[in-house]
């Protein structure tokens, strides 16, 4: 009774003895809710642990994901270095492909010069008079 007086902001020192059963009955009252409140705070403290371990999955599990991403990216980049490389290889020189134009308007030259003189001029109609 004195530590119930003492809770609530009451003097606890001039209290009257309980006679046995009211003081069975307040210690049984009083461990009554001391149990509600133990298993509550435990509650409380069994969910703050699960968020924080799901929190930490959670984060570990985006880790793993961003390092694959970044990992696959990197793989990409050299993939495409090499196909990069590959294509140079292929690929003919930038003025090749101008030198090889030329040419060929320098043979169609020289092939229409050849053909020219060899063929018999066109005829030309004759009139009636």
């Amino acid at each position: 009774m004195r530590a119930k007086m003492r809770l609530l902001g009451f003097k606890a020192d001039s209290v009257k003895p309980l006679n046995e059963d009211a003081a069975a009955e307040l210690g049984a009252e009083l461990l009554g809710e001391l149990t509600i409140f133990v298993v509550a705070c435990s509650c409380l403290v069994l969910e703050y642990s699960r968020q924080q371990a799901n929190h930490r999955r959670k984060v570990k599990e985006r880790r793993a994901a961003w390092s694959a991403l970044r990992d696959e990216v990197d793989h990409l980049a050299l993939v495409l270095e090499a196909l990069q490389a590959q294509v140079q290889e292929l690929a003919p020189p930038r003025g090749a492909l101008e030198e090889l134009q030329a040419q060929m308007r320098e043979v169609r030259t020289q092939l229409g010069a050849l053909t020219a003189p060899s063929q018999p001029p066109p005829a030309a109609p004759k009139l009636e008079e």
